[in-house]
Protein backbone atom coordinates (compact mmCIF):
# COMPACT_ATOMS: atom_id res chain seq x y z
CA UNK A 1 0.00 0.00 0.00
CA UNK A 2 1.42 3.56 -0.53
CA UNK A 3 1.70 6.51 1.33
CA UNK A 4 -0.89 9.43 0.97
CA UNK A 5 0.34 12.50 -0.14
CA UNK A 6 -0.89 15.71 0.98
CA UNK A 7 -0.43 18.76 -1.41
CA UNK A 8 -1.08 22.49 -0.55
CA UNK A 9 -2.05 24.00 -4.21
CA UNK A 10 -1.39 27.50 -4.84
CA UNK A 11 -4.55 29.58 -4.22
CA UNK A 12 -6.33 26.28 -4.32
CA UNK A 13 -7.52 23.09 -2.23
CA UNK A 14 -5.65 20.67 -0.62
CA UNK A 15 -5.44 18.09 -2.99
CA UNK A 16 -4.91 14.60 -0.72
CA UNK A 17 -4.05 11.26 -3.01
CA UNK A 18 -3.30 7.91 -1.75
CA UNK A 19 -5.44 5.73 0.50
CA UNK A 20 -7.21 7.58 2.92
CA UNK A 21 -10.03 7.77 5.33
CA UNK A 22 -12.39 11.10 5.90
CA UNK A 23 -14.66 11.36 8.97
CA UNK A 24 -17.27 13.77 10.08
CA UNK A 25 -17.26 15.71 13.48
CA UNK A 26 -18.97 12.46 14.85
CA UNK A 27 -16.89 10.09 13.29
CA UNK A 28 -18.73 9.03 10.56
CA UNK A 29 -16.83 8.03 7.55
CA UNK A 30 -17.67 10.04 4.36
CA UNK A 31 -17.79 8.37 1.12
CA UNK A 32 -15.16 8.89 -0.91
CA UNK A 33 -17.11 6.81 -3.75
CA UNK A 34 -13.55 4.88 -4.14
CA UNK A 35 -11.81 7.85 -5.73
CA UNK A 36 -8.23 7.81 -5.38
CA UNK A 37 -7.64 11.34 -4.82
CA UNK A 38 -9.42 14.42 -3.34
CA UNK A 39 -9.28 18.16 -3.31
CA UNK A 40 -10.60 19.87 0.58
CA UNK A 41 -11.70 23.24 0.63
CA UNK A 42 -9.12 25.27 2.45
CA UNK A 43 -11.09 28.88 1.36
CA UNK A 44 -14.49 28.16 3.26
CA UNK A 45 -16.45 29.61 0.26
CA UNK A 46 -17.32 25.59 -1.17
CA UNK A 47 -20.89 24.25 -1.23
CA UNK A 48 -19.92 21.17 -1.15
CA UNK A 49 -17.91 21.09 2.31
CA UNK A 50 -15.37 19.71 2.94
CA UNK A 51 -14.80 19.02 -0.73
CA UNK A 52 -13.47 22.03 -3.21
CA UNK A 53 -16.13 23.26 -5.77
CA UNK A 54 -13.67 25.90 -7.60
CA UNK A 55 -15.04 29.11 -5.37
CA UNK A 56 -11.34 29.77 -4.21
CA UNK A 57 -11.73 31.22 -7.71
CA UNK A 58 -14.48 33.84 -7.26
CA UNK A 59 -13.59 34.94 -3.84
CA UNK A 60 -9.93 36.31 -4.10
CA UNK A 61 -8.82 33.13 -1.88
CA UNK A 62 -5.16 34.04 -2.19
CA UNK A 63 -2.72 32.10 0.34
CA UNK A 64 0.68 30.42 -1.35
CA UNK A 65 2.88 27.70 1.49
CA UNK A 66 6.19 27.15 1.05
CA UNK A 67 8.15 24.14 3.03
CA UNK A 68 9.50 25.48 6.20
CA UNK A 69 10.43 24.26 9.42
CA UNK A 70 7.44 23.74 11.92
Amino acid sequence: MSEAKIQLRDRGPILVTGPIRIEDGDGNEIDLKGKASVALCRCGHTSNSPFCDGKHKECGFDVVNRASEI
